[in-house]
């Protein structure tokens, strides 16, 4: 990671880094969350792979650096899940966001607990990406992850690998790994499975096997 990135007091989305402007979430978050002083060093980025150094002035920031652009992470990490009840879905993005994930698909199993419509499915997802947002920032990245919304896991599952135990283990050509609901996966569902790999000899909750399945693949990456 930049140093500049690693040390700013704070990371910020912005809308463009060639002109970067707070907004006033932003803005009460460094200046009454934070507290931070005039002349603090900030960062902030557009989340699709620019970012730049800036100087916190109380009522804005001020560039202090040019625009920085960083290539997409390659292979781009995908973790495809069936949402969990409660806000264990929210503590899921986080961490897999905060680990280096790229792309988050929810899935609709034939197992699943949890399924979305209508407004509802709207609300869940802007908050989901709101979550994904802090903790993008709060990890200093500068491409920030994509959630997707619920897709049925038969039509994806022919592209991934599942998790289930006794599979395979996690190898380096892993790039993207599905987590089914509590109930486990269908038979149907491993069947169109492109393979199956093992997250360890436990028995794992959904937003831990996500977790695990993401650091594995990060840590491939790597």
């Amino acid at each position: 990671m930049n140093e500049a990135l690693r040390r700013s007091a704070a990371h910020v989305l912005v809308a463009n880094v060639e002109d970067p402007q707070l907004d006033s979430d932003a803005l009460h978050h460094l200046s009454r969350v934070l507290r931070l002083r005039r002349g603090e060093p900030v960062t902030v980025t557009d989340g699709a792979g620019q970012w730049r150094s800036v100087t916190f002035t109380g009522d804005g920031v001020s560039v202090s650096g040019g625009v920085e652009t960083v290539a997409r992470p390659d292979p781009v990490l995908t973790i495809a899940v069936a949402p969990p009840k409660g806000d264990r879905l929210e503590w899921l993005v986080a961490k897999c966001t905060e680990i280096g994930v790229d792309r988050i698909v929810l899935l609709d199993a034939e197992h699943s607990v949890v399924r979305w419509s209508g407004e509802r499915l709207d609300r869940q997802l802007n908050r989901l990406r709101r979550v994904a947002a802090e903790a993008a920032m709060q990890s200093r990245r500068v491409w920030f992850p994509g959630i997707t919304e619920p897709r049925p896991a038969l039509d994806v599952l022919s592209d991934v690998a599942a998790a289930e135990p006794g599979g395979r283990p996690v190898t380096p050509a892993d790039a993207a790994i599905a987590v089914g609901p509590e109930g486990g996966w269908s038979p149907k569902e491993l069947e169109v499975a492109g393979s199956t790999v093992t997250l360890g000899p436990n028995v794992l909750r959904v937003e831990t096997a996500a977790v695990a399945a993401a650091v594995l693949m990060a840590s491939a990456r790597r």
